[in-house]
């Protein structure tokens, strides 16, 4: 059998106030193929839509083992693994990182495959970057100025 081709997954967050609402947008590319995902919600974090994209991109791909490339222009989600702050994170059982439910939820599915994660600088006129903050405002503000009702975040934990 063949060897898959890398996967590669552009991701971004965005949200109106920090928190406020949000969105994440994400574009998984492989060989000919591409597919786009985006979603929002009521109140959220900058950071929670930029682990949400990725996490959401990663749950798409069905093969195991994967090699994929993440994409990010956020250094919160690529200094975790590029830098080693995840193994400190795990030994801690994610006990002081803010967002641990998502900080688990995205290491459990990079365990699972290759990954990758890549840095590119927000804004700076990258094709995939730029598509997914688009996606991302879409979502978030964007629909709430539409007069969409967003769920609510789950996870979200107002800072005392």
């Amino acid at each position: 059998m063949a060897a898959r081709p890398p996967i590669y997954l552009y991701t971004d967050g965005a949200s109106s106030g920090n928190p406020g609402p949000g969105g994440w947008g994400a574009v998984l590319c492989c060989g000919n193929y591409r597919k786009e995902l985006s979603g929002g919600y009521s109140l959220t974090t900058n950071n929670r839509m930029e682990l949400m994209a990725v996490i959401q991109g990663l749950e798409c791909i069905r093969w195991r083992p994967a090699v994929v490339h993440v994409v990010s222009d956020s250094s919160y989600v690529v200094k975790a693994y590029n830098e080693n702050w995840i193994l400190k994170w795990r030994r801690t059982g994610f006990a002081k990182v803010k967002n641990p439910d998502l900080w688990m939820r995205l290491d459990a599915l990079v365990q699972s495959m290759s990954v990758t994660f890549h840095w590119v600088k927000g804004h700076a006129g990258h094709p995939e970057n730029e598509r997914c903050d688009a996606m991302a405002v879409a979502a978030g503000a964007g629909a709430v100025a539409a007069g969409v009702i967003l769920p609510a975040d789950p996870g979200y934990v107002p800072e005392q």
